[in-house]
């Protein structure tokens, strides 16, 4: 069924609409808008915040080192305290690529050590999987939008390495292989958002870098707080370029160890609240412990073996509602299953075995949009 205007060369896409939604804690924040200078509210008088883009920066803040590379460098911003958490931490809605006809893809396994080559793969089995992962989010409140998927494309069921969101922004990533680069052309998902949603593009695609978005980028979206592993999935500049687009107050830029490919695979930041972080896939092992000082008391630590089953792939896609694969659930030790539930989140633990073939996992499949 069609439901907006799009070019005729363009396939359909389809609307899933969740059940009411929770309330966000952080619904009556006012926003201002960029370009106009905002005034005290008790007084009338202006302040000395600076507007850039679509964010507020203080003159203080816009005068701080933005992007460290050190725990040390890290940890001082921490002691600051000047991050503060005046942006939404989850989305507002969702949006998914359903696979076409699933298959393994070769440029993908050049560089991703979680895929086997040699395994056979279901197609149908595959989808049913996507589907139900799709309708279980619906079913939380949380609208979805699906995408149908292009056979030419076999990664494109993980699109949160390709397209992202901010408040009135749409980011196209910069892909490393060039299946994902055809992706990231793709005239329906980008007109979705820039004809029908009014989001500005900020395309990095045709850019001399590689950056792989929120794969290698994971965020504490209220502080606007990035975490970038360097792989080959991002670069120094790739770097740079999604500080700038995601409009971030600080990254912390590391390196992980070798066989890594996406920050995602071995961090979640859930709901800005919580993290999840394997130490092991670092190449500093101080680098994880001052990233857990962002979250004191809310970080789980994750194995070798548990981040191999994906439990670092995760997404809370609200503040309540915590998604997992099922294979990334039971391979968590009781204890750490305990934890999760205790920090208040429902777990929902979905099959995504066939889909886990192709070397990503539930975070992949979930693009935000904010």
């Amino acid at each position: 069924m069609r439901w907006w205007s799009r070019p005729s060369s363009c396939p359909p896409l389809f609307l899933i609409t969740g059940r009411r939604r929770r309330r966000d804690p952080t619904a009556g924040i006012c926003r201002v808008r960029a370009g106009r200078r905002r005034v005290d509210a008790r007084t009338g008088a202006p302040d000395n915040t600076r507007l850039a883009g679509n964010r507020q920066f203080s003159n203080q803040e816009m005068h701080r080192p933005m992007i460290v590379t050190t725990p040390d460098q890290f940890r001082a911003q921490l002691r600051n305290d000047w991050l503060t958490a005046d942006s939404a931490a989850v989305p507002r809605a969702v949006f998914l690529v359903e696979p076409a006809d699933f298959s393994l893809s070769r440029q993908a396994a050049r560089d991703n050590s979680y895929m086997d080559l040699t395994v056979g793969v279901n197609p149908g089995l595959a989808i049913e999987q996507h589907r139900d992962l799709t309708d279980r989010i619906a079913a939380c409140g949380v609208p979805v939008i699906r995408f149908p998927g292009r056979r030419e494309n076999p990664d494109d069921l993980f699109p949160n390495n390709v397209f992202g969101t901010i408040p009135g922004r749409f980011i196209v990533g910069a892909m490393l292989h060039p299946e994902r680069q055809q992706e990231a052309r793709r005239c329906d998902i980008r007109a979705f958002f820039t004809d029908l949603m009014g989001y500005r593009e900020v395309d990095l695609s045709g850019r001399d870098l590689v950056a792989e978005l929120t794969g290698a980028l994971v965020m504490d979206r209220s502080r606007r707080l990035g975490f970038c592993g360097l792989t080959g999935r991002v670069d120094v500049r790739g770097c740079e370029a999604m500080h700038d687009a995601f409009e971030l107050a600080l990254t912390f830029r590391f390196d992980l160890k070798p066989e890594e490919y996406h920050t995602n695979v071995v961090m979640s930041v859930l709901a800005s609240r919580a993290l999840v972080i394997c130490p092991d896939a670092f190449v500093d092992p101080e680098v994880p412990a001052a990233i857990g000082e962002a979250f004191p008391g809310h970080v789980l630590e994750i194995t070798q073996v548990e981040k191999e089953a994906f439990a670092g792939n995760c997404l809370a896609v609200n503040f309540n509602d915590l998604f997992i694969s099922a294979a990334a659930w039971r391979a968590l030790a009781p204890e750490k299953r305990r934890l999760l539930e205790s920090w208040d989140f429902a777990i929902h633990a979905v099959e995504l075995d066939e889909i886990e073939k192709a070397g990503g996992s539930l975070r992949c499949c979930i693009g935000e949009i904010f």
